[in-house]
């Protein structure tokens, strides 16, 4: 099988599995979303959903969570991951688009990058699913899942090398969807510790199942 072939087995597979596939995220605005994401690393998005409500709630805009301390957003976000951090970035990060953006979350990759608390992996989402650019952001599953299917060469050791070995072969009018469906596989699926391959579709033209059979 040549790696084109099997990425049009996969991408046809989730074309007709999941058609519609977004972020499992909640948020109601851009900057919602860019909040999100933050709190989102190394953390789950269900526990994200869990603690966002009343923190959008009383933080619902930039110039709002402008005007707030780090302890004032700590007592909404405590229980995620690296909590203390994050409501640093999140008070940081609202300042900014504030006072450098006219209160608007920044459209392109480089200004939001400069943002605290923002790396490349969440502008992209930003980029993806505020903007409906075609964005590859690579977390753990879309690293994980791309190697383990054979998507991407072993020596793609980065996830930046990773986002461009994807973005080479999947068309982009499919990159929106198939960030998720990288993702949702492997939260799902083919999981860290022990992948339900008995239970996905994929096993023919998975790399690492039929190296293991």
């Amino acid at each position: 099988m040549t790696l084109q072939q099997r990425y049009d087995s996969v991408l046809s597979h989730f074309e007709q599995a999941m058609p519609v596939a977004k972020t499992e995220l909640h948020f109601h605005n851009d900057f919602q979303l860019l909040v999100a994401v933050v709190l989102s690393a190394q953390c789950t998005d269900r526990r994200v959903n869990i603690i966002t409500p009343p923190l959008f709630e009383a933080y619902p805009t930039p110039q709002v969570m402008a005007t707030a301390t780090e302890d004032d957003v700590l007592a909404y976000i405590h229980s995620v991951s690296y909590p203390n951090s994050k409501a640093r970035h999140l008070v940081a990060l609202s300042r900014m688009i504030c006072d450098e953006y006219g209160g608007e979350v920044p459209t392109t990759l480089d200004e939001l990058i400069r943002l605290p608390g923002v790396g490349r992996k969440t502008a992209n989402v930003v980029l993806s699913v505020a903007f409906g650019e075609a964005r590859m952001a690579v977390d753990t599953h879309v690293f994980r899942v791309s190697h383990r299917l054979g998507l991407v060469p072993t020596s793609a050791k980065t996830p930046l090398a990773v986002e461009k070995a994807l973005m080479q072969h999947i068309p982009e009018a499919l990159v929106p969807r198939a960030h998720h469906w990288l993702i949702l596989h492997g939260r799902y699926v083919c999981t860290a510790l022990k992948p339900h391959c008995m239970e996905c579709a994929l096993t023919r033209v998975c790399a690492y199942y039929n190296k293991k059979s």
